[in-house]
């Protein structure tokens, strides 16, 4: 089994992220997700629990990592895109991608009419015992 280098977890009230992209519009969402994932979301009949879901996951990435918004965490830097069979994955970006690309980084994410939730889990895959 890998060593854990890190576990995050984020739970976002769905409401509370309408409201933000009500009072914000395109300001918040450019500020926070790709072009990918703002048509995602947008494409859904709810986006604002599939913004949340993926506002959360990003929350849980930087809190896995030990950073939070700090150090180098961007927003845009992390990237929740869905394979061919739906499951959620990140895809990194710029010194992200540099520290954290040869590690199995586990993403779960769940969602309601009322809240968004999602877990990391990064693993380093090339750990010798």
């Amino acid at each position: 089994m890998n060593p854990i280098l890190g576990i995050g977890v984020d739970i976002e009230e769905v409401q509370r992220i309408s409201s933000i992209i009500q009072k914000w519009d395109h300001q918040f969402i450019d500020r926070i997700f790709t072009m990918s994932e703002i048509q995602y979301c947008e494409n859904r009949n709810y986006p604002a629990q599939h913004f949340a879901a993926r506002f959360a996951a990003k929350e849980a990435f930087s809190k896995a990592i030990g950073t939070g918004w700090s150090g180098k965490f961007r927003w845009k830097d992390t990237e929740i895109q869905n394979d061919v069979a739906g499951k959620p994955l990140f895809i990194l970006y710029n010194h992200l991608y540099e520290a954290f690309y040869e590690m199995d980084i586990s993403l779960s994410l769940s969602h309601t009419r009322f809240h968004a939730v999602a877990m990391v889990v990064i693993q380093n895959i090339n750990h010798k015992f």
